[in-house]
């Protein structure tokens, strides 16, 4: 019988068409009917997604790399002399080849994805420090010897602050004449960084700086149960303070609590500006017609921190100073709030990942030409 020494595209082409009927079937029960409906299955990187069906186009590279090489072979040798020139070509070996990598590529992809199925009991233990926020909204706040605004530069401040807290309780209050709790202590810094986007200085309709008040609300805000390791830091120019913020802060002091303080704004002073729907209209003047200035109380905030058993510092535009503060709380002994037990995914991506490498290794192993032993063809 005659054989045909050349490669066989025809058949080539049919199983590379089964091979990704199957692949897009598996595909969609995955992604519509298992995933939907199994709570225990999941996949934890669908970034990759079109990469994992983006990878069908290695079928048609492959059949056109062996229709360019069968034209080759047509070209350059003669049917007759085919046998001899080319012993053992074999179209199974070169699509088993393409199989094996088809479904390697197609494995490590998985295993990129991360599978996850079947549940885990983990215990996670919260422990940290609460810290609560008492933050400055009054007018003065608007002043620009801290651009853009002592307000804005402390909204930063307070949100890089954020994304250093690991495990630690954060509340937030915001004061001027008098004092309002705007966020709950709690660990959910992404509630903080949304209540903190809010802030503004028409928030609190009575003006002044109730420091005092913002220290006594601080403290009732963490609990008459909570004697672990507290702090409180105060931002704000300290002008015009209304109360006895110094008695505040040695009471809070006396309680377990560490005050400290930040200065926002200069010695020297800045206009405050005027606004009207958002636009700068000029600046606040006196009866005399005199520019009103708003000066930092340094003096004040120096003696607060100090009854408060905490330190001052003085926010510049290169830096606020909260990294000062936060190497003094990372001093402090942490809380352990408590545990929680919850169900989690076990991460699978090894049997994919193993899968993928056996299959390459195969395609090392296999010879891209039959072979034969003991008179019998491989």
């Amino acid at each position: 019988m005659k054989r045909d020494y050349t490669y066989r595209l025809g058949f080539a082409s049919l199983v590379v068409l089964l091979s990704e009927l199957l692949f897009w079937g598996l595909l969609a029960l995955l992604y519509l009917y298992l995933i939907p409906n199994i709570p225990a299955l999941s996949l934890e990187r669908y970034e990759y997604f079109p990469v994992l069906a983006g990878s069908s186009i290695l079928g048609l590279l492959f059949l056109a790399h062996l229709r360019s090489r069968k034209k080759a072979m047509e070209r350059l040798v003669q049917p007759k002399l085919s046998t001899g020139v080319l012993p053992g070509l074999s179209t199974g070996r070169q699509v088993l080849h393409y199989l094996l990598w088809r479904w390697a590529i197609a494995f490590l992809i998985l295993a990129l994805m991360n599978p996850r199925f079947g549940k885990k009991e983990v215990e996670v233990r919260y422990s940290g420090i609460d810290l609560m926020i008492c933050l400055d909204v009054s007018n003065s706040m608007l002043a620009e010897d801290i651009s853009p605004n002592r307000l804005l530069r402390a909204r930063r401040a307070i949100s890089q602050l954020l994304d250093k807290l690991h495990g630690d309780r954060i509340g937030l209050i915001v004061f001027a004449g008098d004092a309002y709790v705007q966020l709950p202590i709690t660990t959910d810094y992404e509630a903080a960084e949304m209540f903190l986007s809010s802030v503004s200085a028409d928030m609190v309709p009575t003006q002044g700086t109730a420091i005092g008040k913002a220290i006594y609300l601080a403290l009732n805000s963490f609990g008459t149960d909570n004697t672990g390791s507290r702090s409180i830091i105060v931002i704000t120019d300290g002008e015009n303070h209304e109360d006895d913020a110094v008695t505040a802060a040695t009471q809070a002091y006396e309680q377990g609590v560490i005050v400290h303080t930040i200065g926002m704004g200069s010695v020297e002073g800045a206009p405050l500006p005027i606004y009207d729907r958002g636009i700068k209209r000029g600046f606040k003047k006196d009866k005399e017609g005199n520019t009103v200035m708003s000066k930092l109380n340094e003096d004040m905030l120096t003696q607060v921190g100090s009854a408060g058993g905490g330190i001052f510092v003085r926010a510049t535009n290169a830096d606020v100073g909260l990294d000062l503060i936060v190497d003094e709380i990372e001093a402090m002994t942490e809380n352990e709030f408590g545990t929680e037990k919850y169900a989690d995914h076990e991460d699978r991506f090894q049997i994919f990942l193993l899968a993928g490498l056996v299959m390459l290794c195969l395609d090392v192993l296999l010879s891209y030409h039959k072979r034969k032993m003991l008179g019998i063809e491989l």
